[in-house]
């Protein structure tokens, strides 16, 4: 049976997979949306940092013994998944990035585009990158329902784990790996992601959506998910 641990991006908690994690899992396949210090309902002190995040998912894989692994990253969450990925052996099946940075040795989140604001938000709010507001999420196939559900549920991010570096003892090309583009927030992959996509291990998919397909396309990204594990 395929394991899928699912990790949303900046703000979001396991909370954010509901609609896919039920689809999956009336596929039958194992389903574990995670929770990373610092967000949601792990809210609190002390602020964790990048490390404790890649932590949080490795520690999640081998307190429940998984096998056969799909780590699933969206958005922000590309960078610990990425990271969790090398460390966990042959129990990973497939990496499954969701319109998400790609983990790169020594680079941050921040690294590669423009981030000063980035930065001066989570200065000016203690250390904590502060939920963008409503207006962000127009012209991502999102309907107002779905963005007040979004920011309801959203926290503030820890900015040390945008700030500090990736640590990988090996490149994410190495492993294979799906990436999903969202069209809406881009054409095509960019960066960090536009590299890892030379790699003959990895394959590329794109879905018509905004940069939160979990909520304006659940059913779609599930079959997308479930598609990835027959990849070659």
């Amino acid at each position: 049976m395929t394991n899928f641990v699912l990790v949303a991006g900046a703000w979001l908690g396991a909370w954010a997979w509901d609609e896919v994690a039920a689809d999956l899992r009336s596929a039958g396949h194992g389903v574990h949306p995670l929770t990373l210090s610092g967000l949601a309902k792990k809210r609190g002190v002390p602020a964790p940092g990048q490390r404790t995040h890649v932590e949080d998912i490795v520690a999640e894989v081998e307190r429940l013994d998984l096998r056969d692994v799909v780590l699933v990253g969206h958005s922000y969450a590309g960078v610990p998944v990425g990271q969790a990925a090398v460390l966990i052996g042959d129990r990973l099946r497939r990496v499954v990035l969701v319109d998400a940075n790609a983990a790169v040795d020594g680079d941050s989140f921040l690294s590669g585009w423009p981030s000063d604001e980035v930065r001066a938000a989570i200065e000016a709010h203690e250390g904590f990158w502060p939920p963008v507001p409503a207006d962000d999420f127009a012209g991502q196939d999102l309907t107002d329902e779905q963005i007040a559900r979004i920011l309801d549920g959203a926290t503030p991010h820890p900015g040390a784990t945008l700030t500090q570096p990736a640590v990988m003892s090996r490149p994410l090309s190495e492993v294979p790996g799906t990436y999903i583009k969202c069209l809406l927030d881009g054409e095509e992959p960019w960066g960090a992601a536009a590299e890892l996509l030379k790699s003959d291990r990895w394959t590329l998919v794109t879905m018509d959506t905004g940069h939160w397909p979990m909520f304006s396309r659940p059913h779609e990204l599930a079959r997308v998910l479930r598609e990835s594990v027959t990849a070659p």
